[in-house]
């Protein structure tokens, strides 16, 4: 008797176990779990791009502001020194982001459209994946309202020209500085941001866009200050490292109405 009622015990335990590794597959493959989430919610006011930051959907106690860390890999001594946030939201036309950065030196030495601004000052990336395609958008924001955007089919294209010169689309951008742009000599206290992304261009290649798709998203910050000793890389969702294209690591884009 006790040995058929281990039996029976084991079995039932057998088939928890199973189920809940069921489940667990199942929010894997649904993209709902397993990893940081970011809401973006529908506004029904379209932003006005002017780098205030002052639109309702920035002030409404139900829009999340995430936060900029460094990667997880950075050594226990070492903290960020200059705080930023991000906001996400979205309407029929278009995705926006809007970003807010404490900076005592506030540097943007590209006065062009489509350079790669990462190796010319400080600058904000967004970077755009449908979950299931292989392909995602790198795209640019600096403090002086320059913008680019990089299209990769794959992470294996990382770096062929075609990448940084066939694909580039037309969207949004405003920044305002607080303080003096280019002036080393004095101390700024930062700059704010917005970019709105032509929801067209993100699904021209067959995506859809809205609560019911899969998406991922990142946000990388460069800083670059007189005060530092090199320039501080800072993101949203936190990476296991400082590295912007671990698109496995990139947070559920989570679209709400």
């Amino acid at each position: 008797m006790c040995r058929r009622m281990s039996l029976i015990f084991l079995c039932l335990v057998s088939v928890l176990f199973f189920a809940g590794c069921m489940e667990k597959m199942k929010a894997v493959d649904s993209g709902l779990c397993c990893g940081p989430e970011m809401v973006a919610y529908y506004t029904e006011t379209p932003v006005n791009i002017d780098g205030k930051l002052d639109d309702a959907i920035w002030q409404s106690a139900k829009t999340e502001t995430y936060y900029m860390y460094l990667s997880a890999d950075a050594k226990e001594d070492v903290f960020l020194a200059e705080a930023g946030k991000i906001r996400i939201a979205w309407d029929d036309k278009y995705f926006y982001l809007a970003c807010e950065f404490t900076d005592s030196d506030v540097v943007a030495e590209g006065d062009e459209d489509q350079l790669q601004h990462y190796q010319l000052g400080d600058l904000c990336e967004l970077f755009l994946k449908p979950a299931d395609k292989s392909w995602y958008w790198e795209i640019y924001m600096t403090p002086r309202n320059n913008k680019t955007v990089f299209f990769f089919p794959s992470k294996g294209y990382l770096g062929l020209p075609s990448c940084f010169e066939d694909y580039a689309f037309d969207f949004k951008v405003a920044a305002l500085v607080d303080g003096t742009l280019n002036n080393w000599h004095d101390k700024d206290k930062g700059w704010t941001g917005e970019l709105a992304i032509p929801i067209k261009e993100l699904t021209a290649r067959g995506e859809t866009f809205g609560p019911d798709s899969r998406w991922r998203i990142f946000v990388g910050r460069y800083n670059y200050s007189v005060y530092f000793t090199a320039e501080e890389l800072s993101m949203s969702p936190q990476l296991s490292k400082t590295n912007y294209h671990l698109i496995d690591e990139y947070a559920s884009l989570i679209l709400k109405k």
